[in-house]
């Protein structure tokens, strides 16, 4: 899995995986809608989605996603 951040804190991750990709927020239980996969072990906050097709992707929804989960401090980050 790969971080990324914004400011001093990590708030987005992703990875490539046999069969399916992994969008992960950090803090994203807090993003509206709420995305829909809870993984394991990687905070009680953290919310994302599983992608198996290109099909499944929702450019719209993640880019709204991101843009919320960039405007709060993410995991390590200072509090704004």
């Amino acid at each position: 899995m790969a971080y990324c951040g914004v400011g001093d804190g990590w708030c987005f991750s992703s990875g490539g995986f046999a069969g399916h990709v992994k969008l992960m927020f950090i803090n994203g239980a807090a993003l509206k809608p709420v995305p829909p996969v809870t993984p394991v072990g990687m905070g009680k906050s953290t919310r994302g989605l599983e992608l198996e097709s290109v099909g499944d992707l929702d450019e719209n929804e993640i880019a709204a996603w991101m843009t919320q989960v960039a405007s709060v401090p993410g995991i390590g980050g200072k509090k704004k």
